[in-house]
């Protein structure tokens, strides 16, 4: 049963709580949705799904401590300004990112000890052929981890399939599957909503990130 988000749960970046134990890995495991990050140093598998949005999995070589985002950049519409859409759509994209990196600066990790594995912005929202959602959400993550000096060490991105990801923050270890066969309506269900959350987020007011 999805949820649907209020511009309250939306607007900001939230720690992802849906816990439960993976049979499949033999191990408790964390599931980032939409909207969602998480970090840790413990032994724990972080796993998400999916399809137009993108996910940072971001880990300190050196320490273990690591953690995965889930994140899609703002859509203003087909009437939106477009230099106002690119500005706020990297407000809330760099904001994103900079909630999982600060986190786990200030768990114990390093900046020069971190690296990067990203993946997601496939091709999959119905309607989006003339703008390339996924694309954008692509372009802008690496564009965002090349200025923060922090090394891509893999990355699966763009095509037109979802994605599972489970992602081992101690190890840095990461596992993809693209969901040729079964385009999950569920997945694609939840980015249209949280898409749509975001929408409503900058129409009810400003809201400052920094």
């Amino acid at each position: 049963m999805l949820k649907s988000m209020t511009h309250e749960d939306s607007a900001l970046p939230q720690l992802a709580t849906h816990e439960y134990f993976d049979r499949i890995f033999s191990c408790d495991a964390i599931r980032v949705l939409p909207g969602e990050y998480y970090f840790t140093a413990n032994e724990i598998m972080l796993t998400t799904v999916l399809g137009s949005c993108v996910a940072a999995c971001i880990h300190d070589r050196v320490s273990g401590i690591g953690g995965m985002n889930h994140f899609l950049l703002p859509d203003a519409g087909r009437d939106a300004d477009v230099d106002s859409l690119v500005s706020d759509s990297m407000r809330y994209g760099s904001f994103a990112m900079e909630v999982l990196i600060n986190s786990l600066l200030k768990s114990g990790a390093r900046r020069g000890n971190l690296v990067a594995k990203v993946f997601g912005g496939g091709n999959v929202l119905p309607g989006m052929t003339t703008l390339n959602v996924g694309a954008q959400n692509a372009k802008f993550v690496l564009h965002y981890l090349k200025t923060d000096n922090i090394p891509v060490l893999s990355e699966d991105l763009e095509d037109r399939y979802p994605r599972r990801v489970c992602f081992f923050p101690r190890s840095g270890k990461v596992m993809v599957k693209k969901m040729k066969d079964n385009k999950d309506p569920n997945v694609i269900q939840q980015e249209l909503i949280y898409k749509d959350s975001l929408k409503l987020s900058r129409s009810v007011g400003e809201i400052d990130l920094f």
